[in-house]
């Protein structure tokens, strides 16, 4: 439990039971909110990286954490880097066929956006 600096308050009912933290700052009960609106794309992004090719997968409705677990399975089955940015995911290299591939396997509709 966390100490808190308040000496005595009338008011108990804006304070939250479990950590003693005011309500609108409260962390207890916020779930983690899922990222992504369920329509997958595929992106070879350059721009901004002197001319390497990122693939960036968009769109996925999962949590930061179920995020960070799925670009690891993801990494490994492509056998190169990446990183999870803003809700995306993005995996070193023009991997677009075969991240394609293993999310059609997963059951995860996707397709290529962005032209090339």
């Amino acid at each position: 439990m966390k100490k808190s600096n308040l000496v005595y308050s009338t008011d108990s009912s804006q304070l939250c039971s479990a950590c003693q933290e005011y309500k609108p700052n409260c962390q207890c009960d916020q779930k983690e909110q899922v990222l992504g609106d369920g329509k997958v794309r595929l992106l070879l992004e350059t721009k901004g990286r002197k001319g390497k090719g990122v693939t960036v997968i968009t769109g996925l409705a999962m949590t930061e954490a179920e995020l960070k677990q799925f670009a690891k399975q993801l990494k490994a089955a492509c056998g190169t880097g990446g990183a999870v940015k803003a809700g995306n995911i993005e995996i070193q290299g023009d991997n677009r066929d075969k991240l394609l591939d293993l999310l059609s396997k997963k059951g995860i509709h996707a397709k290529k956006a962005g032209g090339a």
